[in-house]
């Protein structure tokens, strides 16, 4: 399949059970029908544990000043989805 956005062939990589198209040269996602839907399904579930919110508040320092992101705006903070989109 071709990116709608730039023409390049779409690659594929499974990511804990749901298939992401992505492309390569510009860096776009493209999702299938239902895959959305089974990334926040197991983004629910995650964070539905009490000990994986808290080891990714901590690990992803949620409760950390943020003066460094705002003198950086280009760094994004992390969390859980990063592992999922990680290209």
């Amino acid at each position: 399949m071709k990116c709608p956005n730039c023409q390049t062939t779409l690659l594929i990589a499974d990511k804990k059970g749901v298939e992401i198209d992505y492309c390569p040269d510009c860096r776009g996602i493209w999702l299938d029908r239902g895959e959305l839907e089974k990334i926040l399904e197991r983004s629910a579930e995650h964070y539905s544990n009490r000990s994986n919110y808290d080891s990714d508040y901590k690990k992803y320092q949620y409760d950390q000043d943020d003066d460094y992101h705002k003198s950086h705006p280009q760094r994004k903070k992390k969390s859980f989805l990063d592992d999922i989109f990680d290209f």
